[in-house]
């Protein structure tokens, strides 16, 4: 009989972060749809990773898409999702250029910020304001 490995292993730990990590996002969809189809969805909604319904905010919808140009409005896809990687302390990233862009023409994010590595970095203050402010379109998951 192989050797039990001990509760303080890396390997115990890091089994145990995975399983915990995958239960916080549950609630992140799986499967995102753009602003252009949800908006034509009487009853917009997603399927998240626990397989249970998203539901967006019809009238949060409404405002972007008046408020997007044409090509995000098609493009956009959504809900827009940040990054938290818990080994950087007070921001998100964005991984999405589409995402970043849309934040910029609303005026959320300022037109100077750019990618670096593929991540677009953005303080978690800012990140909550946006999901109060745009219920249903923005979620954060955790790495």
């Amino acid at each position: 009989m192989p050797p039990v490995p001990h509760i303080s292993d890396e390997s115990v730990i890091s089994r145990w972060m995975s399983l915990e990590l995958a239960r916080i996002n549950t609630g992140i969809v799986s499967h995102r749809k753009t602003l252009g189809t949800l908006l034509a969805e009487s009853e917009p909604a997603a399927c998240t990773r626990g397989e249970t319904p998203h539901l967006f905010d019809r009238n949060v919808l409404r405002l972007l898409g008046s408020r997007l140009p044409g090509p995000l409005t098609r493009d956009l896809r959504l809900p827009i999702l940040f990054f938290l990687d818990t080994r950087v302390p007070d921001s998100c990233y964005l991984a999405e250029e589409t995402a970043l862009e849309a934040l910029k023409v609303l005026g959320e994010l300022s037109t100077m910020r750019r990618f670096d590595a593929g991540k677009a970095w953005v303080s978690r203050m800012i990140v909550y304001s946006l999901i109060r402010k745009y219920p249903t379109v923005i979620q954060i998951a955790v790495q």
